[in-house]
């Protein structure tokens, strides 16, 4: 380990000696340890979306499954800005590799859960290990590479998206639809791949990621990271079960208020300490910056309704499998590629980014009107369509934003700009995921009552339960017990939902047109989210991209504080030169 330390010493400062400029093998050297860091991160998200619906009916919990989001999301989010900034202070590499560990001890404890709890337990583990992987790899490109330089690269990080994302959703439906591998339950095989990856990680990073650094002797701001943790975790609990304890109940209430001081606090902590401010409130100066961080939060909130809902709607309405629910979602992942290409090359030749919000925007606002016209009797070919739309927005959005954050700030600042950007959209993502989820859920029984009613529906249910065979068929068990009065709605799918594919269609029909409508009130709540993010878009400016990166301007910076220090000592001795043969020349005199 001493030896390869060493040499990436030997690296950093060989990089440092030519004055931050990094040779085209340099560069894809650090990019290739980023990409491993990232391909662990990503392939996480898109893995555990398509599996969830049968690890929550293996763990008996459908309803708790947002449990097992939030807590991921929710550490993810806070310890963003936490990565950002200690990274500026002590350096990309040693935070990189600390947020690695961390995620694979989370993945390990995951594998082994036993409960809908203690799984979302372990997934605020494996979150805490994931807000680094989702800031620092932004972060190091910023530093390395100018803004237009990014585009010529971002297609390595693109390929390594795009295979984790369609690889991700039909590994995970493959585990879940595996009953046992290696003599351990199929799904907890998503949480236990991170494993040999996570390792080839470490080695990947610990021996290609060197770049240099001067470590900077500022103050660590902890009660900026104790006050956004009391500020945001009672906003995000009470967002997640606000249905169930009651809006306005005492806890709610509670929750609201703890939420509110502890973000008051959090903005005085950051106002006291200025430059050394987990998020400085000095970035919110930048026009740019901040409309970019509200334009992340509202797109935030849009991704991650789609990408957790989606996939959930086509196993359940659809009756697709996870593995089946994996394939389904390839054109959002083909939109996404394709429109991250073409934008970044357009970006990288003319240095003008300020229409693809715009466009990005509209395509996912596009996107989701397409699904608001979702129902059972739709064809699955349908909802593809809303993809494709969904994902040529995505692809437009998710770098634009980042990079518009970075160019909007100093090289000083690049690290905690990433995070503080990441970090928003996160916010957006959690709150939205939170939010979707806890109306879902809270209308699904609701509209079941109603499809109940629907003439269609007891035309149906009355011509099965004349049919003695599906009356002796075990698989109809669940519904027929429903109808006799044994149970409610609510109880039944709040569990194990998987008798909604195997029972007779005629009776399936309440709940899973029950289902569609409930998502269609999602999927337009995204909807009106996106449309205020179109409108705000157009008041984004876009000062022209810089032509180089964070480490050439600090080399730029270090070298003009050299030649300063060289004026003022040479301005310094000027004066004792010329003075003294004044002297001379007048002593005869005196």
């Amino acid at each position: 380990m001493s030896r390869v330390d060493s040499k990436g010493k030997q690296q950093a400062q060989a990089i440092k000696d030519v004055g931050g400029v990094m040779t085209h093998r340099q560069i894809l050297f650090v990019i290739f340890g980023l990409m491993a860091g990232m391909f662990l991160s990503s392939l996480d998200q898109t893995i555990v979306s398509t599996s969830m619906r049968t690890i929550a009916d293996d763990l008996d919990g459908l309803s708790q499954q947002v449990w097992v989001t939030t807590a991921y999301l929710i550490l993810a989010t806070i310890s963003t800005p936490i990565y950002g900034k200690l990274s500026d202070i002590f350096g990309r590499r040693p935070l990189f590799i600390i947020a690695i560990s961390i995620f694979l001890v989370g993945s390990i404890a995951a594998g082994f859960a036993s409960s809908m709890y203690e799984l979302a337990a372990f997934r605020a583990i494996q979150g805490l290990g994931a807000g680094g992987l989702m800031a620092l790899p932004l972060a190091i490109m910023g530093d390395i590479l100018a803004p237009r330089e990014r585009a010529k690269y971002q297609g390595y990080f693109l390929a390594v998206f795009g295979v984790s994302s369609v690889v991700g959703p039909l590994i995970g439906g493959l585990f879940a639809g595996t009953p046992e591998i290696l003599f351990v339950t199929g799904w907890r095989w998503v949480f236990l791949i991170n494993i040999p990856i996570g390792i080839a990680a470490l080695a990947i990073v610990i021996r290609f990621l060197h770049i240099p650094h001067e470590r900077r002797s500022v103050r660590i701001d902890w009660w900026g990271a104790t006050t956004i943790i009391v500020g945001l975790v009672p906003l995000l609990l009470v967002a997640e079960q606000g249905r169930e304890w009651g809006w306005g109940s005492l806890g709610a209430i509670s929750c609201y208020v703890i939420g509110v001081l502890g973000l008051a606090a959090f903005v005085l902590s950051e106002k006291l300490m200025g430059d050394d401010a987990l998020i400085p409130l000095k970035l919110f100066k930048s026009h740019t910056f901040s409309m970019a961080t509200v334009l992340g939060v509202l797109v935030g909130f849009g991704m991650f309704g789609a990408m957790m809902t989606l996939p959930l709607y086509l196993q359940v309405v659809n009756g697709a499998t996870p593995t089946e629910s994996g394939f389904l979602m390839l054109p959002m992942i083909l939109g996404l590629m394709i429109s991250s290409i073409v934008s970044g090359q357009l970006i990288a030749r003319t240095g003008k980014y300020q229409y693809f919000p715009r466009f990005g925007t509209a395509f996912l606002a596009v996107g989701f009107f397409v699904f608001t016209f979702a129902s059972v009797d739709k064809p699955v070919w349908f909802m593809m369509i809303g993809m494709l739309f969904t994902g040529l927005g995505l692809g437009q959005l998710m770098q634009t934003l980042t990079l518009a954050s970075q160019n909007s700030v100093g090289p000083r600042d690049i690290g905690v700009a990433t995070s503080a950007s990441t970090f928003f959209r996160q916010i957006g993502g959690t709150v939205g995921t939170a939010v979707i989820f806890s109306v879902l859920f809270t209308r699904w029984p609701l509209n079941i009552t109603a499809a109940f009613d629907s003439a269609s529906v007891k035309a149906g249910i009355a011509e099965a339960t004349a049919d003695p065979a599906v009356l002796a068929d075990p698989a109809n068990k669940t519904i027929l017990e429903l109808l006799n009065g044994g149970g409610n709605a609510s109880e039944a799918i709040s569990g194990d939902t998987s008798f909604l594919n195997t029972s007779d269609p005629r009776l399936a029909a309440p709940f899973l047109e029950g289902f569609s409508n409930s998502a269609v009130s999602v999927f337009w709540i995204a909807l009106c989210v996106v449309l205020v993010a179109f409108v705000l878009s157009f008041f984004l400016k876009a000062p022209p991209l810089r032509a180089k990166s964070a480490l050439q301007e600090n080399a730029d910076d270090a070298a003009a504080a050299v030649a300063a220090e060289s004026g003022v000592a040479a301005e310094a001795e000027t004066p004792n030169v010329a003075v003294a043969p004044q002297r001379k020349s007048e002593s005869p005199l005196g």
